[in-house]
């Protein structure tokens, strides 16, 4: 469950819910203007400027979201953060603040909570922002986190997904599938070691796919890139839960419709033999599996000379009309095929961990 096994535990109990607070929030300075206090009062204090306040917040369930069987303490308190990040940089605004809670059971000593902070910390000093205040509470059942995050913005440069029109072309950061990918050896080398303990699992060779799952980035650079090529983004979403299904988000807000080309689709090579080697297809990784935390976007066909060629992004479709539907173009061919949103639902049957 947390790196160093063998200290000597100390339960929760011994320094209670506000000392557990103060130790593990101890080495967490405020370097943003806006933070005007933190942890340790009532309430936190933003001042925001003369900018709009962007908010987003995600729970993470243990059994749910994540299985602490592979998921190192470390990895999930940076992750935790990083997913909320990648929101607020979807509405092209800039991250600053944080508040982390906690309902943990007693299974927990503080040094797995100190290592799952340690993993927070480094998220937060990585995207240089806050941690201003959260809470702790026992749980009966495993580790439930509740993360918000805060960003800053003006007006003008709040990027929505309700701006697309016809025509717009499909941009998407990255690569993808790769988290997806790397879930899957993760699972297949967790079911070999439950079924025989001594086996040593087979890790070598897929590190880039299992840091896509295990230790994902938010793209907070690309409102920096978009603004030095003077492109604003018509709208915009993260994907988290698969391209197919953001796409469908896309354009339920903008009221338009979609064609998507399989062959434009980018995959990282070692995500593509990985699928192969499961016998999965490739593209269904990238519609479906999700948690890549990219950035889709579309933007004004005028814009087309400023980004063609960039090696940031790439051009994977366009907007069209809403009657005319959201279809993918298969490769080598100009049959449609029909997006499904058959991404991540906690509320439907396609848990991650059983």
């Amino acid at each position: 469950m947390f790196e160093d096994k063998s200290q000597e535990l100390t339960p929760i109990s011994k320094l209670g819910e506000f000392g557990l607070i103060k130790h593990l929030t101890e080495y967490f300075p405020l370097s943003n203007e806006s933070s005007e206090l933190g942890v340790g009062d009532d309430a936190a204090v933003i001042n925001p400027g003369n900018k709009k306040i962007v908010v987003t917040t995600d729970v993470l369930a243990e059994g749910v979201h994540f299985n602490l069987g592979y998921v190192p303490l470390k990895h999930l308190g940076y992750k935790a953060v990083v997913v909320n990040l990648s929101d607020i940089a979807a509405m092209n605004a800039v991250p600053t603040q944080i508040l982390v809670s906690l309902a943990v059971s007693n299974r927990f000593p503080v040094e797995a909570l100190e290592e799952l902070y340690s993993g927070i910390q480094a998220a937060c000093g990585r995207y240089k922002v806050d941690l201003i205040g959260g809470d702790t509470t026992s749980s009966n059942a495993g580790l439930v986190m509740s993360i918000t995050a805060i960003g800053l913005e003006s007006e003008e440069n709040i990027v929505k997904r309700s701006d697309a029109q016809p025509n717009d072309l499909l941009v998407v950061t990255g690569d993808l599938g790769g988290a997806y990918m790397g879930l899957q050896i993760l699972e297949r080398e967790h079911a070999v070691f439950l079924a025989n303990p001594d086996m040593q699992p087979e890790m070598e060779g897929y590190d880039y796919i299992l840091e896509r799952q295990l230790k994902p980035e938010a793209r907070t650079d690309v409102k920096g890139i978009l603004e030095q090529l003077d492109i604003k983004p018509t709208s915009m979403i993260d994907i988290s839960d698969g391209l197919a299904s953001e796409i469908l988000h896309l354009s339920d807000q903008s009221k338009v419709g979609f064609r998507l080309y399989e062959e434009k689709v980018p995959m990282d090579n070692l995500t593509i033999s990985t699928a192969d080697d499961f016998n999965l297809n490739p593209v269904m990784a990238a519609l479906s599996g999700g948690e890549d935390y990219e950035l889709l976007f579309t933007i004004s066909p005028n814009d087309f000379d400023k980004i063609k060629n960039h090696p940031d992004f790439t051009i994977i479709g366009h907007a069209v009309e809403k009657e005319e539907g959201n279809f993918m173009v298969a490769r080598g061919s100009n049959q449609l095929v029909a997006l499904t949103a058959q991404g991540w639902d906690a509320f439907l049957g396609n848990q991650q961990n059983d």
